[in-house]
């Protein structure tokens, strides 16, 4: 009896099932970014590449501003925690699920409670959400951040980390460490010293 070949379905199916699951996340991150009201494009009525003033209106409205890099470092992070927690799944399903939970957090983020507890305890005092394609420029960022740290390793990912985070609270006086932070358990010395910046 002759010996079967193996299928080729499943190795198909294996490549293509992480990538449509980053599509349908995404897909559904958007749908639900709309009923909580959020608008496509600023409603300014124009389209920025980059918006560099996070005291401006225009910050989290268009395709890229300071914070920007910290969704670049959540995808450096997202790699970390997942390699080490599930290091037999493929990358691709690792990028999956990474992305999956930067686009739980970009529905979460602009939730309106989420908005509130940003203008009381950040320095966030105007901010009022994102756009949609701020989000998903986010999410992308999120991408890159993932790619990157496959491509540099553990300790260049540490490095680009807190090398991002230094430059950050020296350009803008916030980071993602100190935004976690303030958002979770505000303190008010570190508030006054962001606020000095205005």
């Amino acid at each position: 009896m002759a010996k079967r070949e193996p299928l080729l379905i499943p190795s198909i199916s294996q490549n293509v099932w992480p990538w449509l699951t980053i599509g349908v996340t995404v897909g559904l991150a958007v749908i639900l970014l709309q009923s909580q009201g959020r608008s496509w494009l600023c409603t300014c009525g124009y389209v920025l590449l980059w918006a560099g003033d996070i005291w401006s209106s225009d910050n989290s409205q268009h395709l890229f501003d300071p914070y920007s890099f910290t969704h670049v470092l959540h995808g450096v992070v997202f790699y970390a925690l997942l390699a080490w927690s599930l290091p037999r799944l493929t990358a691709s399903w690792r990028l999956a699920i990474a992305l999956a939970i930067e686009a739980g957090w970009e529905v979460i983020e602009n939730a309106e409670f989420i908005i509130q507890r940003y203008r009381e305890t950040t320095l966030a005092l105007g901010y009022n959400g994102d756009t949609i394609i701020n989000s998903l420029t986010d999410i992308l960022l999120c991408a890159v951040g993932f790619w990157l740290a496959q491509q540099l390793g553990f300790r260049r990912s540490a490095l680009l980390f807190v090398a991002t985070e230094l430059i950050l609270i020296f350009w803008i006086r916030d980071s993602l460490i100190l935004n976690v932070l303030m958002l979770l358990y505000p303190i008010e010395a570190i508030k006054a010293w962001q606020m000095g910046a205005m």
